[in-house]
């Protein structure tokens, strides 16, 4: 587990430093096409470089607010949801973690996720559909799955990554809609494409093959580690497969988050080729993975 924590945190760097080269390349290929010249190319990777490194250093330390006002959360009232309480404080005294935060989606669809950038500024998240839904056992078991990538630094990985993503697809937003205002012709109308065109890129394709390259493992990863807390894989399997059967995601979904969240709803029935991006592995084998755990247990 500490080469986990200790590859994750050399990722976060990888991924930053992944980013800032993409968009000093953006900023290359802007400048080129605005000046005309090399000198311009430089000085369009100079402002993107310099954006670049604001983004990420918002993403570090603002990226995790960011998340949970997105995705419309809440903090838990301690009297309210008390037993949500006790879940998370009593997995975080057994794990050795500072206590997280906790916070509430108000939504029918059961999820869940983690983030923050350490496990000193982490944050656990539910949905009262989630909260409806499970019993206690159940309820340690996705909140053990949580608590583990924080435990296991996933939290960075994928807070930067989904804040950087959001920043790209905001972008390339305000472009598309603004354009048709534009009244803008030749060299000008070409640059202003090339800004749409390029950050809808990074929001698109760039930005979720960035995620399959911090790997799907994490999520498996995580079903384990939960289980070596709880000791009790029944728990997380059974909660697996109540969520497996919803196929709606939260009101407030957002693409960018649900690397974050311990499942996607939206993959449930995918294509084959839509599944080469998904961001988790399907649920199934997640249940199945934890079947044989629980077997083994049994023996």
């Amino acid at each position: 587990m500490y080469h986990q924590i200790a590859r994750n945190k050399r990722n976060s760097v990888i991924v930053i430093g992944g980013f800032l080269l993409v968009w000093l390349a953006v900023g290359a290929i802007i400048g080129l096409l605005a000046s005309g010249g090399g000198n311009g190319a430089i000085a369009g990777a100079i402002v993107l470089g310099i954006l670049g490194v604001c983004a990420a250093l918002y993403a570090y330390y603002f990226g995790s607010a960011t998340v949970l006002s997105a995705m419309g959360a809440q903090p838990a009232d301690p009297g309210q949801y008390q037993q949500l309480y006790n879940v998370v404080q009593t997995l975080a005294i057994g794990d050795g973690l500072p206590m997280p935060k906790v916070y509430v989606i108000n939504d029918p669809s059961p999820n869940a996720f983690a983030t923050g950038r350490d496990p000193n500024h982490a944050a656990v998240t539910v949905t009262t559909g989630l909260l409806q839904m499970m019993d206690r056992e159940e309820l340690m078991g996705v909140i053990a799955h949580e608590m583990s990538h924080v435990k296991n630094f996933d939290v960075r990985l994928l807070l930067v990554v989904t804040t950087m993503i959001g920043m790209a697809a905001l972008i390339s937003s305000v472009f598309w809609n603004s354009v048709g205002r534009m009244r803008l012709r030749g060299q000008g109308a070409l640059v202003v494409l090339a800004i749409g065109v390029l950050f809808t890129l990074i929001a698109v394709i760039v930005g979720p093959l960035m995620q399959l390259a911090l790997s799907r493992q994490r999520e498996s990863l995580a079903d384990v580690s939960g289980v070596e807390l709880t000791r009790n894989p029944e728990g997380l399997i059974s909660a697996l497969q109540k969520i497996a059967a919803n196929d709606r995601p939260p009101e407030r979904f957002n693409h960018a988050v649900a690397a974050m969240m311990i499942d996607n709803p939206e993959e449930h029935h995918g294509s084959f080729f839509a599944r080469l991006f998904d961001t988790h592995p399907p649920i199934a084998e997640r249940i199945a993975a934890l079947q044989r755990i629980a077997s083994v247990q049994q023996t």
